[in-house]
Parts: C-alpha cells; structure tokens; sequence
C-alpha cells in the first residue's frame, strides 16, 4: 500500500498552540449558549437537590427517631424521596438538552470539515489518500462523539457537585473535611499524567484508523478488487489489513489500559474513606476529643459518598478531554489546510459568456521545487472556435485544458474568458461556462437519471431523453429492465467504457456549458466506440468554444487550431494540413498512430 501522505502543511506545535486550541473548542459552542445556560441551571439545581439529602438524613437520625417526632421522620423521609425524583429528572433533562448541543456540534464540525474539503485545488487530492479523507470525518468526529455530548455537562455537573458538597462537609465538621481532603492534589496529578499519555497513544490510534480506512478504500473499491484478483494478491492484500488491524489492537488495548493501575489504586483509596472516617471519629471519642454525633458521622460518610463519585468522575472527565485534543487537533488540521484556489473579494459574474479562451504566456508548475509543467504558452480560441492540444505523454496537455476552470491556477501569465481572467470570474460563472469531459469518467453509485440531473437538479424527463439522445445512449438506456431508473454502480461497473462515456457527454449537454473541454475522451476505447462515442461529442462540440486534449489524433483533424505540446513549450501549431506539410514533430505522429492502427 502506499505511505500515509497526505500534504506537506505542518501544522503548529501543540504546547505552543494548545490556549487557541482552546478558544476554537469553547467557539464551537458559542452558537448553542442558551441552551447550555439552561443545562447550567439543571446541574445546578440537581446538585443541591443531591446535597439536601445527607442533612435530612442528620435530622432523622439526631432528632426525629431519638424524641419519636414521627410526624417530622414522615415529613423528612418524604423530602429524601423527592430529593431522588427530582434529581432523576433534573438528570434526564440536562442529557437531553446537552446530547442534542453535542450532536450539533459534531454536524457543524463535519458540515465544516467536508465544506473545506470541496474548495481544495486538485493537487491536494492528487497526494491524499481517499481514505485518510475519509477517516478524519468518520473516525476522528465520530470519536469525539462523548466528549462533545456529554463531557462538557459532565464537567460543570460534577465540578458543581464536588464544590456543593465540600461546603456541605465543611458544614458539618471542618475536621473530618480537612481528613478527607489531604490526598486530593495527588489524586489530582495522577489523573494529568495519565490524561497526557492517553492523548499520545490516541493520535497514534488515529493514524493507525486512516491508514486502514485507506487500505480498505483501495482495495475493496470495484477496481481494487479487480486489480487484487488479476493479480493473484488477495490473499496478500488479507494479510497486509491483518498486520494494520494488529497494530490497531495493540494501541486500543493500550489506550484502554493507560493508567488503569494508578486509576485503580485512586478508586480504592476514596473507597476505603468512610473507614478512615468512622476511625477518626472513634478515636476522637475514645481519648476525649471532640464529640461528634451519630447523625452527623452518617451524615458526613454519606456526603463523603457523593464526593466520592463526581471527584473520580471529575478525575476521569480530565483525561477524557486530554485524550479528545488529540482528535480536535487532527480536525483543525484539516479546517487549518491553505486553501489555494479562492474567488475574490469582488468577482466578476457573467450572466452570458461568448465562449473566448486565451492561454496568454501561461506558466505553471506544482511547487516550487519542481520545473515548470507550462512555460510560456500563448493560444487564443476563438469563441465556437476549436483547438487540439496533442503532444507525448507529460507534455502538459490536461494541465493546460485544467486551468480554464480554475482545477490548477496559473503560476505565471494568466487564462482568460471573453477578455476577463479566470481568477477574477466567480466560481458560479466558471461551472456555468466551463464544461470537462475526461479519460476517466465517474458515475455516483445511483440511477441513471440521478447522474444525469447532477449536472442539472431540476431537469425534466424530457430533457433527460433529449440529452441522451444527443450522447447515442437513449436507446441502451430505455431498453434497460429499470429504464432511466437503472442503478449504475460503483463507479458506474454495470456500464461498458463506452456506454459511461456517453453517460458523462449526456451529463454535459443537459448543463449545456458554452466551452468544453474534451480531455483523451476517447483514448480508452476501441476503434469502434470510438467512433460511435465521437458522434456525440461531435453533436456536445457544436456551436461551443471546445479545447480538445487528445493523445490519439484520429479525433482532432478537422480542429481549427493544433497545438503541438512538448515539455510544457508549443512546439508546432496550425491546422492539420498545415502541420502535416511541415512535416514535424505533428507530422510524425500522425505516422506513429499509422503504424499503431490495427489493420483488418
């Protein structure tokens, strides 16, 4: 499989990037503060619910049953059975209303993450594997479902509790407070060390989760499967998932189990309080101290109780949320990526567009390491002009066709329609006006009218038939079982090179664009759906500006204008007449695709 890549962005050292980190996570939840002011209220008002019980139970035990006040004990066991149903609900509501906050959250983060995704150029999705895509919007958002749902609540409720409750004790005996209270700092720094190593252990599981999403993706697609069969490697395509599924098991076992002993011996600890408490007491009694009454030890232990629970809640809450930055990060990484190919602030928006392309002294290349793909290519095109761009294999071909609608931006010179350049024109108007049939044509896992109204959402049937007439594709898809309602599958492997083909110049005549871009169209098919799929770009071409990008010639000789590309220069131009009779680099090949015509 290939290396985990995905771009050369590198991201800001997390110590020196963790407070705006912060501030990005608390924004998150700006949007929803009402509702999370009333979740503030709901732990607040449960919390003192909770904390009433204990003092009742003091009355019952000091006062109630010893002077046989048995309308008082009734009054007062009544008030410890409201205390339950009233914290009950409190309980269900804040979980409610704080579930519905984080799911929220997360639909805004994947929303965010997939709309960021759509305006990347190209390049970035030519060096990142699908499935580490796939992942970051899976994976890392699904993981951080319980942080963004519940720990935020979980957070102010048991801070909320443990603060209430420590006034309560102090409140009965500040001395058995000051007991129960002394290993709370060690208690405290345990959990940030175990919280700190669950975080480095999660970004490793993540990365691990995106590389297998990436080796599933690949080679469990229609092509991979495929590729793997023909090739005789499926059993070692099993076993290479086995080796990442491995690796994955290690790191969920270590997560899982980072800090379980330190954790262990806290909740023992806090466990073994209450003895420690009815010790302390007994002591006190025996050698004369302080007296203190059976009521208010109950009391107390069962106050110490309820500390108990929120303070290792709390504990585990703390390295719940060290463990989530982990997947935050790796989310604003991708809300973080430069975004190379933006409108500007005020675009310019063409209602009409005559169809004129200009290359003028265009430049281009991918990064600034590399030499450039393009140099100083200068090509007008008419409009309903048309112009072939033919040359070997890296020459730039597609590169060039590309920059019309703004796949690539130019490095250097610039591309214009009708006069404007193309970085100054709105994308609305470059997806109205710029059509591109390519080599390798993509069909969505739907019917065939679905495909067909992606071009064009609210086309009628009629304009459905119309345009697949005009592709040759009608007759093949009405004489379908399901009609235009057949489902064309992954990729579109029901259908045959050809018959996908005629799809996608169904797809484009049905957006009717005013310049097409034709890039090896027909390069993967045979002689004979060649000729047949030629016939409908030959109706798609008329009456537009087309730019047909070509690395067999037999489709480009009646083109006004050949361009001849050769490292990124323009070796030859003229029509095919005039290159023929120069007898250059055109010249030879048109020989070359001679030699290669099969003969009968």
């Amino acid at each position: 499989m290939h290396p985990d890549r995905e771009t050369s962005w590198t991201p800001p050292a997390d110590a020196k990037d963790r407070p705006r980190q912060w501030r990005r996570i608390l924004k998150l939840f700006r949007p929803y503060r009402g509702r999370l002011a009333i979740v503030g209220l709901l732990v607040g008002a449960s919390s003192l619910v909770s904390v009433a019980t204990p003092f009742l139970l003091k009355e019952i035990l000091d006062v109630a049953i010893p002077r046989g006040r048995t309308g008082l004990l009734s009054l007062l066991a009544l008030g410890m059975i409201l205390s339950a149903v009233l914290s009950s609900v409190f309980g269900v509501l804040q979980t409610l209303i704080s579930t519905t906050v984080g799911q929220r959250v997360m639909h805004d983060l994947r929303t965010a993450v997939y709309g960021r995704l759509q305006r990347m150029s190209l390049a970035f999705f030519t060096r990142t594997r699908t499935g580490e895509v796939q992942s970051r919007i899976a994976n890392d958002i699904g993981g951080m479902q319980a942080t963004v749902t519940s720990t935020a609540t979980s957070l102010v409720s048991n801070v909320t509790s443990v603060v209430a409750t420590i006034v309560a004790m102090v409140a009965l005996d500040w001395r058995l407070t000051i007991v129960s209270l002394l290993l709370l700092p060690a208690f405290v720094w345990i959990s940030r060390r175990v919280g700190n190593e669950r975080k480095r252990i999660t970004t490793e599981r993540q990365k691990q989760m995106a590389a297998m999403a990436a080796t599933v993706t690949e080679s469990l697609s229609v092509s991979g499967i495929l590729l793997g069969r023909t090739m005789g490697r499926t059993d070692s395509l099993t076993g290479s998932f086995a080796e990442e599924s491995e690796r994955l098991v290690d790191l969920e076992v270590r997560s899982n189990m980072a800090g379980r002993w330190r954790m262990a011996v806290i909740t023992i600890v806090m466990a073994a309080m209450p003895a420690v408490i009815y010790w302390t007491a007994g002591l006190a009694l025996q050698f004369g101290g302080p007296q203190v009454s059976l009521g208010t030890i109950v009391a107390f232990v069962s106050l110490q109780q309820g500390l108990f629970r929120p303070a290792v809640s709390l504990l585990a809450t703390g390295v719940q949320i060290q463990t989530s930055l982990a997947l935050f990060q790796r989310i604003f990484e991708y809300l973080d990526l430069p975004i190379d190919i933006t409108e500007r602030p005020r675009p310019v928006h063409l209602d009409r567009v005559r169809g004129e392309v200009r290359f003028e002294e265009v430049e281009f290349r991918y990064d600034d390491k590399g030499g450039p793909v393009l140099d100083g290519v200068d090509v007008t095109v008419p409009a309903g002009g048309s112009l072939a761009v033919v040359g070997p294999t890296g020459a730039g071909k597609s590169t060039l066709g590309y920059l019309v609608p703004r796949l690539y931006d130019v490095t250097g010179g610039r591309v214009t329609l009708d006069g404007i350049d193309v970085r100054d024109l709105d994308f609305d108007t470059l997806a109205r006006a710029v059509g591109v049939v390519s080599q390798e044509t993509y069909l969505f896992h739907a019917s065939v009218a679905e495909n067909l109204r992606f071009a064009k959402p609210g086309a009628t049937d009629e304009e459905l038939h119309a345009a697949a007439r005009a592709a040759q594709i009608h007759d093949h898809i009405a004489a379908l079982p399901d009609g235009y309602d057949t489902v064309v599958g992954e990729r579109g492997h029901r259908f045959s090179g050809g018959e996908k083909q005629r799809l996608a110049i169904a797809r484009t005549i049905l957006r009717d664009p005013p310049v097409l871009i034709l890039d090896e169209a027909t390069s993967a098919l045979d002689t004979r759906t060649e000729a047949a799929v030629q016939e409908a770009i030959d109706a798609l071409s008329a009456n537009r500006t087309t730019i047909t990008i070509a690395h067999r010639l037999s489709t480009v000789r009646g083109a006004d204008q050949i361009v001849v590309l050769d490292s990124g220069h323009v070796a030859e131009r003229g029509t095919h007449e005039e290159l023929l009779a120069r007898d250059g680099r055109y010249a030879a090949l048109v020989r070359r695709d001679a030699q290669l015509e099969p003969t009968g």
